[in-house]
């Protein structure tokens, strides 16, 4: 069976866009190009699309994961390679929420909370003042190490109240979006530009994306779950809104 860019994208939940920009790079060409011009992709691409979804969910980046996909594996062994990727989530997520039930019975039985129960399975979920190494790491896979030198300079320069400024307008732009979502407000429409307009001009404040960048960045957002959840913190399908809208961006004012 072969599958439309359209009917992946819908069945994956990403874009057409992501699709047509995993093929730029090379992660991801389609099976085929029909007569018509339309991609078609068949089941080895859908297995090769959900291991690049599986790390790209785990902050590894493009460029990482181009070396990990020139492994010729056959599908049993991708399978149960995604297999395992999938059960050290379910664990990790399965610990804290353990952690989160038991905070809350200690909470509503009046007890006092116990530091190592709390924090069971949030290991490597720290902050970047706790653990700067790895999102430095993080950064560089992603972006190049410019990126990072040039927005810590930039953030440290900010001093506090240009922090503090810095992260009042990111929350601002977070409830834009969610409001702009909750209003049935197009990704592509003039408001929900504006506000990615200004979430650009955020990001800029310590590192300024191209396209393709913007794009990827924009990707993060729904497939690493501490991202989503920061977005998502705004309201559901935030992060989702903003992918859109940013891409829609990248398209048209950043090529």
């Amino acid at each position: 069976m072969e599958w439309t860019v359209a009917q992946v994208a819908r069945a994956a939940g990403t874009t057409p866009r992501t699709l047509r920009h995993y093929d730029e790079v090379g992660l991801l060409p389609p099976t085929r190009t029909g007569a018509n011009g339309y991609r078609y992709y068949d089941g080895a691409a859908l297995l090769r699309l959900q291991r690049i979804l599986l790390l790209r969910g785990m902050g590894v980046g493009l460029p990482a994961i181009a070396d990990l996909l020139a492994a010729r594996t056959d599908a049993g062994t991708l399978l149960r390679q995604h297999l395992e990727l999938l059960r050290e989530q379910e664990e990790r997520l399965r610990r804290r929420s353990a952690a989160v039930r038991a905070a809350l019975g200690r909470v509503e039985r009046g007890e006092e909370l116990d530091v190592d129960e709390v924090f069971d399975g949030f290991e490597g979920a720290r902050g970047p003042e706790e653990d700067g190494s790895r999102w430095e790491e993080e950064v560089v896979a992603r972006w190049g190490r410019g990126a990072w030198e040039d927005g810590r300079r930039a953030w440290e320069a900010l001093g506090p109240d240009g922090r503090a400024a810095a992260l009042a307008e990111h929350d601002a732009v977070g409830r834009g979006l969610a409001a702009a979502l909750g209003e049935d407000e197009p990704a592509d429409g003039e408001r929900a530009q504006e506000l990615v307009r200004r979430h650009h001009a955020w990001v800029s404040r310590s590192w300024v994306p191209g396209a393709d960048a913007y794009r990827g960045l924009a990707d993060t957002y729904v497939q690493d779950e501490r991202f989503r959840a920061t977005y998502e913190a705004f309201g559901p399908g935030t992060a989702r809104y903003l992918r859109d809208a940013a891409h829609v961006f990248a398209d048209r004012e950043l090529t």
